[in-house]
């Protein structure tokens, strides 16, 4: 239950606010910014959500723009970073760049939006392409000759986020697995760290209002309907949906039911903490020549099955600071040398499974060198895997039924892709000139 949502500038200047309740005072947003001067001076962590005189200050900042919610009363905190965040999301889709100057030459338009999107303090209508049905850029400009703007009847629906009438020639549902795999190895080959994070986003042109059913080889979705889990099942966590799913059904016997929003949506998206054997490996050996000079030897292989292809791998390698005259000789794939980050890059377009590459580096070291620094950062890849997915995870069925009784044509990819954090900190140590190098 919110009082007030307010759009404050940089300086603490109220942009735009808008007052649903009379238990706070319009002048209050003055001491926001104030108290979080004041906590950022003190060295202490600013809270989204902190209280000051019995009023409750519920922030989010976007660029140069703080968004605001006040309430006197012991509201869902949560509930309402979330209102914040989806309108933040709102203002993009109409404005696509979200600042000071789009605010003040668009001031009406987030009027009108804020009345929709809230009502006494209460979050209604979220969805951007909803709202977009009738307020538009130009809904202040009403000419006589036209009736004024009706709302859809989507608002007062229970599928707030799909329009009514909406008609296809080809009725089609496209729907991608995509799995990013975060890990960390140290310098002894062992794998500290690693974990997978999915998404299945949904691409739906379907006319009417189709009702959609997605079974997965989930291992609990699988024994809540009784069937057997010897073959290949995965065991999900941390999953969240969109809003259109059914979780009650979900709950009851993990069937991922919805009423799909019409175009491109995220359904739902998980965590698996598994260790994962590393499907690109990199090591990368320095060797120093009298001083003068370092020698890079990086090896790669590719540890998933031949019938599969990364694409646009980038295998990124940190050098010493100070050197120069870069000299590269690679079997396949280019390799550029990245002063500003100090590392060299090895890209490959494609690179098929089981296969196993070793290139060279050559440097030029400064006559004059200060204290030698081992370099610790470790070598970062970048990859690509389509028709593959690392856990297993499989869609077993996506049925399509709507009461016209079309047939539609379900399209399922698989990707698996490298995550925020895929690094491996193998063995850089430099040798000297008379040690050999192997693998």
């Amino acid at each position: 239950m919110c009082s007030i949502i307010a759009l404050v500038d940089q300086k603490g200047k109220s942009l735009i606010q808008r007052a649903y309740r009379d238990d706070i005072d319009t002048s209050t947003i003055e001491k926001f910014l104030p108290l979080v001067m004041d906590a950022e001076e003190e060295g202490s962590y600013v809270n989204p959500c902190f209280t000051n005189e019995g009023i409750t200050f519920i922030h989010m900042k976007h660029n140069n723009v703080y968004m605001v919610a006040l309430t006197r009363r012991n509201a869902n905190a949560a509930e309402l970073l979330a209102f914040l965040h989806k309108f933040i999301e709102v203002l993009r889709e109409y404005f696509r760049e979200l600042e000071e100057e789009s605010i003040r030459d668009n001031f009406v338009i987030i009027y009108e939006l804020l009345d929709e999107m809230m009502d006494f303090g209460y979050p209604q209508s979220t969805e951007a392409k909803i709202l977009k049905e009738y307020i538009t850029q130009e809904s202040y400009k009403l000419e006589p000759s036209k009736s004024l703007v009706r709302p859809p009847n989507t608002l007062t629906n229970a599928v707030s986020w799909r329009s009514e009438g909406i008609t296809y020639k080809k009725n089609e549902v496209f729907l991608d697995v995509i799995e990013s795999v975060n890990l960390m190895v140290n310098a002894n080959g062992n794998v500290l760290r690693s974990e997978i994070h999915g998404e299945i986003k949904m691409r739906v042109y379907l006319s009417g209002m189709p009702e959609l059913r997605l079974g997965l080889n989930d291992k609990v979705m699988l024994e809540a309907q009784g069937k057997s889990t010897r073959k290949k099942v995965v065991e999900m966590e941390d999953v969240r949906f969109h809003q259109s799913v059914r979780l009650t059904r979900f709950e009851n016997d993990r069937t991922v039911s919805f009423i799909p929003p019409d175009g491109e949506f995220q359904l739902m998206s998980y965590r698996i903490y598994a260790e994962v054997k590393p499907l690109i490996w990199a090591e990368a050996l320095v060797q120093e020549h009298s001083g003068t000079r370092l020698e890079y030897v990086v090896k790669i292989k590719s540890q998933y099955k031949k019938r599969s292809t990364a694409n646009g791998v980038e295998i990124v390698v940190p050098v010493s600071d100070d050197v120069s005259n870069p000299k590269f000789k690679a079997p396949v794939g280019t390799v550029k040398y990245w002063p500003e980050k100090s590392a060299f890059i090895w890209t490959l377009r494609a690179l098929p499974g089981g296969k196993e590459y070793v290139m060279r580096a050559d440097f030029s070291l400064p006559t004059i060198r200060g204290e030698a620094q081992e370099k610790r950062i470790p070598i970062t890849v970048k990859f690509e895997i389509p028709y593959f997915t690392v856990s297993g995870i499989q869609v077993r069925y996506l049925k399509v039924s709507e009461k016209s009784g079309y047939k539609a044509l379900p399209w399922v990819r698989y990707i698996t892709q490298s995550g925020e954090d895929y690094s491996l900190r193998t063995n850089q140590g430099s040798r000297t000139a008379h040690d050999s190098v192997r693998f």
